[in-house]
């Protein structure tokens, strides 16, 4: 497939994720954020002004890793100019693709609906992730919020303890996932069909999408409490748990009754070799005193020495790491990517799902986030604009 041009009216994170998938496979990626609004110290993309300042006031620490290889426009799509500009990129350069994570009922004001841009290019691809879709415009939404509502928080945390959210935020990653993944399907579809689509992304569907371990189950016997927080247990497979030992802790997974009997031929776990613990549910029925009898044996040793044996059980386990060791395991540090800041620092990125041919051109090093309005002349130059046009444009303020 050849590299696309994506034209994409993102902020946060969730629209940004997916669209930085794009630059990963070497495609054009131009974000478009809003002209400033009037008293309002901040520019664009709210995420601009998040964390640690790292280049100028307007690309900080939580920005940077989601926007690398991306190009920077300004476009005020409030004005009647403003939309008119959008169609032209949308014409003269090209676009494949059009994306948008801003709330639905806004869309039409703002001429990014798609029935507006798909009279532009009956072929392009439009996509939008939401809070709950199309059907729910009016609805705004942040992932904890839809972890809340879609009940992973329900879900997550100690049982005798307050619901939690997940630390990654996996409802924007989620959704994020799926916009890449039906855009690549919509552009297959297009190479047969030399048609355009319409794709809705609602990130409250792609977060119960998730759930098929749990609600399925409500279905057939499992009581709520069943299924609700259990820590650091897994719910159906015990044990399944972090466990401390003698200089911090190791997460332990049996997966079945064939890896309990391994692990028990062990010395160290001789001890738990019971006909009782022998299936999976006989280490349900007594679950709690078998986690307890586990970390009587751990405690005893070091992290080092505990997982020497579980290696030779072949027994799936790792200690906990520390979240500032993870760009050190070797499989990151073979796959990371990178991105130098400009007074010359080096920012580790995290690794692709998958490394593409692209980033191996490119020596698995891309290009810092844009600055805000960064490529603002320059697109518009490309699009045929004079330095006449484009200085009245951002003297009407139609692009910043």
């Amino acid at each position: 497939m050849r590299p696309q041009i994506v034209l994409s009216v993102e902020q946060a994170l969730t629209m940004t994720y997916a669209t930085l998938r794009f630059v990963h496979l070497g495609w054009r990626v131009i974000k478009i954020e809003p002209t400033p609004v009037p008293g309002q110290k901040s520019k664009g993309d709210p995420n601009r002004y998040i964390g640690r300042e790292v280049a100028g006031e307007d690309r900080h620490s939580y920005f940077v890793a989601p926007n690398v290889g991306k190009e920077a426009i300004t476009i005020d799509l409030k004005q009647a100019e403003g939309q008119a500009l959008l169609k032209q990129l949308i014409k003269k350069l090209e676009a494949d693709i059009f994306c948008t994570n801003t709330m639905p009922a806004r869309h039409k004001r703002l001429g990014i609906n798609y029935k507006t841009l798909s009279q532009e290019k009956e072929d392009l691809i439009w996509c939008c992730i939401s809070a709950m879709g199309l059907a729910f415009p009016d609805v705004p939404g942040y992932d904890p919020v839809m972890q809340a509502l879609c009940g992973y928080m329900d879900l997550t945390g100690h049982s005798d303890g307050p619901p939690l959210q997940c630390g990654p935020p996996l409802v924007d990653l989620k959704a994020g996932d799926e916009a890449f993944i039906q855009i690549i399907l919509a552009l297959m579809e297009r190479n047969e069909t030399g048609k355009g689509k319409q794709i809705d992304i609602s990130m409250a569907q792609t977060a119960v999408s998730w759930l098929h371990t749990f609600l399925p189950m409500l279905d057939m016997g499992s009581p709520p409490s069943e299924l609700k927080r259990s820590g650091n247990e897994h719910r159906q497979f015990i044990p399944v748990n972090a466990y401390r030992t003698k200089d911090g802790f190791i997460y332990i997974a049996i997966g079945s009754d064939a890896q309990w009997s391994r692990i028990t031929k062990k010395s160290m776990f001789a001890s738990l070799n019971q006909a009782r613990f022998a299936t999976n549910e006989g280490r349900r029925k007594d679950k709690t005193e078998l986690h307890s009898a586990i970390e009587a044996i751990t405690q005893k040793f070091p992290s080092s020495k505990v997982s020497e044996v579980l290696t030779e059980a072949a027994i799936s386990h790792s200690p906990i790491t520390p979240i500032e060791e993870v760009s050190n395991l070797p499989f990151v540090t073979s796959s990371a990517l990178k991105t130098t800041t400009p007074d010359g620092r080096t920012v580790r990125l995290p690794p692709p799902s998958v490394r593409t041919d692209y980033l191996e051109q490119k020596k698995a090093t891309l290009p810092f986030a844009p600055a805000y309005g960064e490529h603002t002349d320059t697109i518009l130059c490309e699009i045929g604009l004079s330095p006449s046009e484009i200085a009245s444009l951002r003297e009407r303020k139609i692009v910043a």
